[in-house]
């Protein structure tokens, strides 16, 4: 068998220099598969791209942003994106995998520069050679706007002590640690771009850093880069028409969850290890659930704003975003005033009514995670709250961001209606239609919702989930379109009990059976921030689960307990001090 293919592809697709020679045995009909692969490749020929990929659910395609499993997946990936990026094929490697199996090996430039790697699995069948394994690898962009909007090396370094000392030979709590600072939280010397590309152009270099910014940097980390935000910060989705969404690799092709999208990204792909954002609607707790990661939504006003691009200033606070509980609470410390609220024997409260917003795999979730965590902790039915209820909640919290997101942004809004993109633009026009009667009447309708929020927490926890489903699929979660506006109001009657009533969340991450990362929150009474990161981290390592089974085997479920359900008799054989 030849060691060198006498195949070469046709001059369309390498038109402008030598046509690499394929090394390797000669097997009939697969490179001219491979060749009419790249050439439909490199034309966004969709149905032809279809027809070389093996039919069913067991083709795979995998790269850096992670694994697509079935031809249709593939098919639909495909569809989506526009087109691949331009390339040549500059080295080509066969080798037989046996009587009806090849791989093909080809090493790629990009047109815009860097080298790649393509390695593909062929299988014949009676309808010739089909791709049923590949995977695409290319040099990673030296910044991924999506993320970030100014990266540094770091940006901002840690300082120096008065010693000499440098965080990295140890000074601080946070010595080592790296920042992502969402584009709404000024850093001395950058301007704040607030994810709006006419906003930056306006925007002057801010004079000092926002106080959370420079606590963070006493305790002796280091501020990476700027990181993307939904534009205003006026969004839960993390889809920025402006810049684009930036990646969520624990769910790949998912969404990433905003507004504090770019730092969550940033924390979950492992560029730093603290983000610092905002929360005003579930701007934390939602991208931490969509990517597997621990947040803070403190208590209202316990970290300084100063320096903060404001949204609804009774709403925002200043938060965190870690993938360990333990990064979490020594950020948060650094962050919140010396005196907290210690939680005396905790019980945790469900609130009947809640499940009803969420999709059946986090339902399920949040049921496991409560009965591992019943084998440690009381946990008790608060009253419920119905459909009504919720909703209420949710339009007092709406019509009172409205009004103060106009109150803050109007005048601004008004001048560059244009620049905004369809999803932001149509909040505001709504926002500005908010009367000031509306607003005085939510006002009232807070107060009762902040008694009735209070009178379910009492002296315990509230579990809340931290979003109604796992993050949606890019291909249906168009910026503005009906998948994410549906989530989105569901969501926000889970996010808007702490909202309205100041109280501090800690978001615990949970994984579905299927894989997917999501999240509950831990709600705690004003000033327990870091009691409540203390409980849920106890509560995580103390009953921890049995390593998940590999992908394809049954996963393991503890006893079934519907959201809600348990009464204030069960036994709590290891209760958790505080």
């Amino acid at each position: 068998m030849s060691t060198t293919s006498s195949s070469v592809p046709p001059a369309d697709v390498l038109a402008d220099r030598a046509r690499p020679v394929a090394h390797g045995p000669e097997i009939p009909g697969l490179l001219e598969a491979f060749w009419e692969y790249e050439r439909a490749l490199m034309a966004d020929d969709l149905p032809a791209l279809d027809a070389l990929f093996a039919p069913g659910p067991d083709t795979l395609r995998g790269d850096a942003a992670g694994l697509l499993r079935g031809h249709d997946a593939i098919s639909t990936f495909r569809g989506g994106r526009g087109g691949a990026p331009k390339r040549r094929i500059v080295e080509v490697e066969v080798r037989a995998l046996g009587e009806d199996h090849a791989a093909v090996v080809a090493i790629t430039e990009l047109l815009r520069g860097g080298r790649g790697q393509q390695t593909q699995v062929w299988r014949r069948g009676e309808d010739g050679w089909k791709v049923a394994v590949a995977h695409v690898a290319v040099a990673p962009p030296a910044m991924d706007r999506r993320i970030w909007r100014v990266l540094g090396a770091p940006l901002v370094p840690a300082p120096v002590t008065a010693g000499g000392e440098s965080a990295d030979e140890g000074a601080g709590p946070l010595a080592g640690e790296r920042i992502a600072v969402k584009d709404v939280i000024a850093v001395a010397g950058q301007r704040i771009g607030g994810g709006s590309p006419a906003l930056l152009a306006g925007a002057r270099p801010e004079p000092r850093h926002a106080d959370a910014v420079e606590l963070l940097l006493d305790a002796g980390a280091e501020v990476t880069g700027i990181a993307a935000t939904d534009e205003l910060a006026y969004s839960l989705a993390g889809t920025n028409t402006h810049y684009g969404t930036p990646p969520n690799p624990r769910a790949p092709h998912r969404i990433s969850g905003g507004s504090t999208s770019g730092p969550a990204s940033a924390v979950s792909l492992g560029h730093a290890s603290i983000g610092l954002g905002t929360d005003t609607g579930g701007s934390l707790r939602i991208p931490a659930a969509y990517q597997g990661l621990w947040a803070l939504r403190p208590t209202h006003g316990a970290v300084p704003r100063d320096g903060v691009l404001p949204l609804a200033p009774s709403f925002d606070t200043v938060g965190l975003l870690t993938r360990t509980p333990d990064l979490l609470a020594r950020a948060a410390a650094v962050l919140l005033p010396e005196e907290q609220v210690v939680l005396e024997d905790p019980v945790l409260r469900t609130v009947p009514g809640l499940e009803t917003l969420l999709d059946p795999e986090v339902a399920d979730a949040l049921d496991t995670a409560l009965a591992r965590w019943r084998t440690a902790i009381a946990v008790e039915e608060a009253d419920p709250l119905d459909a009504d209820e919720l909703s209420g909640f949710a339009e007092t919290f709406r019509l009172l961001q409205a009004r103060e997101a106009w109150a803050t942004h109007g005048a601004w809004v008004r001048a560059h209606r244009d620049a905004l993109a369809p999803d932001v633009g149509a909040r505001f026009d709504a926002a500005a239609q908010v009367t000031a009667d509306e607003a005085a009447d939510a006002q009232q309708a807070r107060t009762r919702a902040v008694g009735q929020i209070r009178r379910r927490l009492a002296d315990g926890v509230l579990v809340v989930s931290a979003a109604s489903s796992v993050a949606p699929l890019g291909r249906d979660a168009t910026a503005g379109g009906p998948a994410i506006e549906a989530q989105r109001a569901r969501t926000l009657q889970l996010t808007c009990l702490a909202g309205l009533a100041g109280l501090p969340a800690v978001a615990v991450p949970l994984v579905t059976a299927s894989g997917l990362p999501t999240a509950v929150t831990l709600v705690g009474p004003p000033g327990s921030d870091l009691a409540l990161i203390d409980l849920a981290t106890r509560l995580e390592e103390d009953t921890a689960p049995p390593a998940s089974p590999a992908r394809g085997t049954a996963a393991a479920t503890g006893p079934a307990l519907t959201t809600g359900s348990a009464r204030a008799t069960d036994p709590a054989p290891g209760k958790i001090p505080a």
